[in-house]
């Protein structure tokens, strides 16, 4: 798609038209850099460089993102946040989108890059176009198992045409299964969940975006992370609101209230799940 005219993009982008015409090329970028700068590397990267936060990065995480923000700019010319830019440049790309009515497009080229670089078939590129501090459109996808998952506000949340969630959930917590990250919850909370959890069974596949769409196609039930960034929950957050889900953190019913930059989150598919689960994580932190 060409690059909007710069005199009627603040009218042009607000309308469902552009939105869908906007998403339509972000999926077929995602695909097209998962084939052209992810999977040739995939099982030919054996190592990344640690990051001050102690996270990884790789030579296909840099490739992807730096094709990406050149790509993304043909869709939507307004400034690019990627995980791996330095911090001074994420928060003045964040100030100028914020400033800018264009919005900001949020980079994860591989959400799950320690289990990219081990050979752990489970990671995905994350996309989403923020505008007015919330996510309008959200692209995440998972070129192992051709899982193309996408959302624009509005209009509900899909998985390669298929529309979310997939199936029925439960609406008793006690036979829920829940996508639970240990790394940075309290340790009462985390001692709690390990030993006594109000849900049947626990897994965690090491993709937080992942974790927002399986949560929001029904395959977990619920969900608890101590701490994400913004290129984490971004486009996964979009998708399990247009999924019919819920989300909050751990002090904020207003999940966009809390601070960009880092959020814990508390979600659930199901209504009562939701606050059942809500009201045990808070009663036990």
């Amino acid at each position: 798609m060409n690059a909007l005219n710069a005199n009627s993009q603040v009218a042009t982008l607000v309308t469902d038209g552009e939105l869908k015409r906007m998403l339509d090329a972000t999926v077929a970028l995602v695909r097209e850099v998962a084939q052209r700068e992810i999977m040739p590397r995939f099982l030919r990267v054996s190592h990344g460089q640690r990051k001050d936060d102690g996270s990884l990065c790789s030579e296909a995480d840099l490739a992807a993102e730096q094709f990406l923000h050149g790509r993304l700019q043909e869709v939507c010319p307004c400034p690019v946040i990627g995980e791996e830019m330095p911090p001074a440049a994420q928060q003045a790309g964040w100030h100028n989108g914020s400033q800018d009515q264009l919005g900001v497009w949020c980079i994860d080229p591989i959400d799950g890059t320690t289990n990219f670089i081990n050979g752990l078939p489970c990671f995905a590129v994350s996309i989403a176009w923020i505008r007015q501090g919330r996510t309008r459109l959200a692209v995440t996808f998972n070129p192992i198992t051709d899982e193309m998952f996408y959302a624009r506000e509005g209009n509900g949340a899909y998985l390669n045409g298929r529309r979310l969630p997939l199936r029925e959930v439960t609406g008793d917590i006690r036979r829920a299964v829940g996508g639970v990250d240990f790394k940075r919850i309290p340790k009462q909370l985390a001692d709690r969940i390990a030993v006594s959890p109000p849900f049947f069974s626990q897994r965690n596949f090491g993709s937080s975006t992942l974790d927002w769409c399986n949560l929001a196609a029904g395959r977990l039930d619920l969900y608890l992370h101590g701490g994400q960034m913004l290129w984490d929950y971004a486009a996964g957050s979009l998708i399990l609101r247009e999924a019919g889900g819920q989300m909050c953190t751990l002090t904020e019913d207003d999940y966009d209230a809390e601070e960009v930059w880092r959020r814990p989150v508390i979600a659930a598919l199901n209504p009562e799940v939701f606050v059942a689960w809500r009201d045990w994580v808070r009663q036990n932190t």
